[in-house]
């Protein structure tokens, strides 16, 4: 069994997947709009090039790992999109350095709840609301 996160989007779900690319790194394996859909007559016009769905497959444990994990996502058609609350995406890195870098990226013109701080349980930890209003948590625990 594999558990990835889907992330609704209120018509910026494109901007949002290319900002996640740069920020944890991976690919982007899918982006297709609702123009792009078979429900396509049942989209507004206005909304046809939103995202219907996106993917972003992130790599685990480096290069020569064959485990990898889907980020995907996609606008919510007018009417439905609902803000995201009760839940964090969150991210587990080994090295500190890493957690730093990740963390600020996601910051950037977001939210910061929690500054990333050594904590009781972990080397790094920090919560945030990124530029999109998806709400993250970077987390590096500390190696026993």
């Amino acid at each position: 069994m594999q558990i990835n996160s889907y992330l609704m989007f209120n018509g910026n779900c494109e901007a949002a997947f290319k900002f996640y690319e740069q920020c944890l790194g991976g690919k982007i394996t899918m982006m297709m709009t609702h123009k792009e859909a078979p429900s396509a007559e049942h989209i507004p016009p206005e909304w046809q090039d939103k995202m219907m769905h996106a993917c972003l497959e992130l790599s685990v444990g480096g290069a020569a790992s064959s485990e990898n994990h889907l980020l995907m996502g996609s606008d919510s058609p007018p009417g439905y999109f609902e803000t995201p609350q009760g839940f964090y995406v969150q991210i587990s890195v080994a090295e500190p350095a890493e957690a730093e870098r990740i963390f600020h990226a996601l910051a950037e013109n977001g939210t910061v709840k929690m500054p990333i701080e050594p904590t009781f349980w972990s080397v790094r930890f920090g919560m945030l609301i990124d530029q999109f209003g998806i709400p993250w948590m970077v987390n590096c625990e500390q190696v026993v």
